[in-house]
């Protein structure tokens, strides 16, 4: 008997696939082992795909509602694919009463997205968190790793602009 999700899942990668099968095997004996799988999925994919879902529902019999409660109650699992370009603004209180909305009211501007979301050319994803630990370098923005500190919102518009011209240097 074919699964509701035959159809998403024939047109799924075949790489994707045995990378959700590898992560399942991986944890299968392991109790508790949900969230792991989706940790795994998450480190090797970029994010959690639905495609990814049904087939590690199919794979390890966990009801897919179960999978997605999972999801989406922990802010660390992606169910979209992250832009290429990451930013995370840190809204904890030492950054938040320097000035962190404005610098987020900034790139929302810029880039015309919100909070959360990727620009449609998939080129920039912003993001806040609760911390990042850098309270005397507030505010902190982390930019593909980069942590930068006593950020302003006037500096927005040159790291869109460094990230721009350093994606057409190597297209």
């Amino acid at each position: 008997m074919k699964s509701t999700a035959a159809p998403l899942l024939e047109k799924m990668d075949s790489g994707m696939a045995q990378d959700v099968r590898a992560c399942a095997d991986h944890w299968k004996d392991k109790e508790g082992n949900l969230i792991m799988i989706l940790h795994e999925i998450q480190h090797r994919l970029g994010f959690v795909p639905r495609e990814a879902s049904l087939l590690l529902a199919e794979e390890t019999g966990v009801p897919v509602a179960r999978i997605y409660e999972v999801l989406t109650f922990y802010h660390y699992f992606k169910l979209v694919a992250p832009g290429k370009n990451n930013i995370t603004l840190c809204n904890g209180t030492a950054c938040y009463l320097k000035g962190v909305d404005r610098i987020l009211k900034e790139l929302e501007r810029r880039l015309g997205i919100q909070d959360g979301q990727t620009t449609e050319d998939r080129l920039f994803h912003i993001e806040t968190v609760r911390c990042l630990g850098c309270c005397g370098m507030a505010p902190v923005m982390v930019v593909n790793g980069k942590t930068m500190g006593k950020s302003v919102p006037t500096d927005v518009a040159g790291l869109i602009e460094a990230i721009r011209s350093q994606e057409a240097e190597h297209e």
